[in-house]
């Protein structure tokens, strides 16, 4: 895995767009059923909008019906980190790039088999790769 990315709040706010950085980096969510990715059934992989890193594959990808990007595992061990969220007053696991802290979404015990996990990620915080 590569090094870790760290920026200045400017550096981030004049890379990302608006939205990106509203979630990315503020911790914000994009409204479902709206993003780029959500009902994709493209095969290829998804990184991370802020550094690249390779985060999830379209081979772990499913319809959850939630109006977000669904996976029921990561791209690798060392894709993402995860973190306890307390803002809406019950915990929820937080879903972070690992190389450079970006928020991403949130995994919840739902999802399918082999992994019983639905990592709910908001497209912008994505961008498509199918050559991966």
């Amino acid at each position: 895995m590569s090094d870790k990315v760290s920026k200045s709040k400017e550096e981030w706010q004049a890379e990302l767009t608006p939205e990106q950085y509203r979630v990315c980096r503020e911790k914000g969510t994009e409204r479902a059923f709206t993003g780029a990715y959500w009902d994709s059934k493209e095969q290829g992989g998804y990184r991370c909008a802020c550094c690249g890193a390779a985060l999830f594959s379209s081979a772990t990808k499913f319809d959850s019906g939630t109006g977000w990007p669904s996976f029921w595992a990561p791209q690798g061990p060392d894709s993402v980190a995860m973190e306890t969220d307390t803002t809406l007053s019950m915990p929820r696991t937080e879903v972070l790039c690992r190389q450079c802290g970006a928020h991403l979404g949130h995994v919840f015990a739902d999802g399918p088999e082999p992994t019983g996990l639905r990592y709910c990620i908001n497209s912008v915080s994505l961008v498509f790769d199918k050559d991966s």
